[in-house]
């Protein structure tokens, strides 16, 4: 069963480029919008992003990525965040949708609310979009992300990289049980490290909302309930990962066990540089951000988007036309490649005692 309307499927090629819109002059300024006509998109593009604190992502990437595509393109927008309150979310979704956004693109706090901010939307006629998130049992048109469960292979297949062929114990300390990529995430983990019989799983635990601190105490508790024989962390991103790493810090066992993570921010690639980290996951947020302005363009201009395939609703087997973009994989090995592309700054990665790990891992 489609979600909405059929799509022909066709190869994402270029996914910045695909359907960018001739840009004028006028462009919002990320917080409040702008009242400009926004070039050939004639509506204008609503976007909410969670919070500040799950990730630094949000703010130091996803924002002025959004903010340069949709500049790039003269459309008019409004970008702002709820910082994790999924009532704000709503009281900022209605102020957008009476201020005249046409399209409005959310990364949901939690499915329910979600699904509630999209049904408004629906009713006022403003087409709305999933981004990074899916919204289970929603009705947005489209959901830009990226491929979540191979997200979860990556890190998966990492750790037991970082492992190797030895006995070892394996606690997984998952992202927010309200989000869907969490599930994704650990999914695609499990169906790696599950089929290696040589690991043992020890503990596993969700994280509420991404808190970092209370991964730290749920890491803490999960460790002493296995005696502290711990020989590998699979962290769903990487401020859950330096929760663990902090906590093995304590017990002397920092850079003795193997801690995954993901989104590629400053302190997880330290980490990966430093040995305490054997890996992240990188997904560019230039990509994502084009990928959702082309969507949300197209929608403005009542067109429809291209799409790589479609997305399954678990909570009704729906199918959602989706852009699905690849991760990729960082060790210290490549830890440059993300500098390379733009997701983080060398001066940043590389400040004070993380100079010489640059300079020996070839970053400049």
């Amino acid at each position: 069963m489609k979600r909405k309307h059929s799509l022909v499927l066709v190869p994402l090629l270029g996914v910045s480029m695909a359907l960018t819109a001739c840009g004028g002059d006028d462009s919002g300024d990320g917080g409040s919008g702008s009242d400009g006509s926004g070039g050939e998109a004639q509506g204008k593009i609503g976007v909410i992003l969670p919070d500040t604190e799950s990730s630094v992502r949000w703010e130091s990437a996803d924002r002025p990525a959004l903010e340069a595509a949709f500049e790039e393109a003269g459309v008019d927008y409004d970008i702002q965040n709820a910082e994790g309150d999924a009532n704000k979310m709503t009281q900022i979704a209605d102020s957008m949708i009476g201020n005249g956004v046409t399209v409005l693109a959310i990364v949901n706090l939690d499915s329910e609310s979600g699904a509630a901010i999209q049904e408004k939307a629906a009713s006022q006629g403003v087409a709305t979009i999933d981004y990074d998130r899916l919204t289970l049992g929603g009705s947005a048109e489209y959901y830009v992300s990226f491929d979540n469960t191979k997200v979860g292979e990556l890190q998966g297949q990492g750790l037991a990289d970082c492992l190797g062929d030895k006995e070892a114990n394996i606690v997984y300390l998952n992202g927010s049980p309200t989000d869907n990529n969490a599930t994704l995430f650990a999914e695609g983990a499990h169906s790696v490290l599950d089929e290696m019989s040589n690991y043992t799983v020890v503990g596993e635990q969700a994280v509420p909302d991404w808190d970092n601190e209370q991964a730290a105490t749920i890491f803490q508790q999960l460790y002493t309930a296995a005696d502290g024989k711990v020989d590998g962390v699979l962290a769903a991103n990487d401020g859950l990962g330096g929760a663990a790493i902090n906590i093995l810090e304590g017990a002397g066992q920092a850079g003795k066990v193997p801690v995954t993570g993901q989104d590629a921010t400053v302190e997880g690639l330290q980490n990966v540089l430093a040995g305490t980290q054997c890996m992240t996951v990188y997904k560019s947020a230039t990509q994502e951000a084009g990928a959702l302005a082309d969507v949300a363009i197209a929608l403005a201009n009542g067109e429809e988007a291209e799409v790589t395939g479609s997305t399954v609703d678990s909570s009704d087997d729906s199918e959602v036309p989706s852009i699905l973009l690849t991760p990729q994989s960082i060790t210290k090995d490549n830890v440059g490649d993300v500098i390379d592309d733009g997701g983080q700054k060398a001066e940043d990665v590389c400040a004070g005692k993380f100079a010489k790990l640059c300079q020996k891992a070839g970053i400049s």
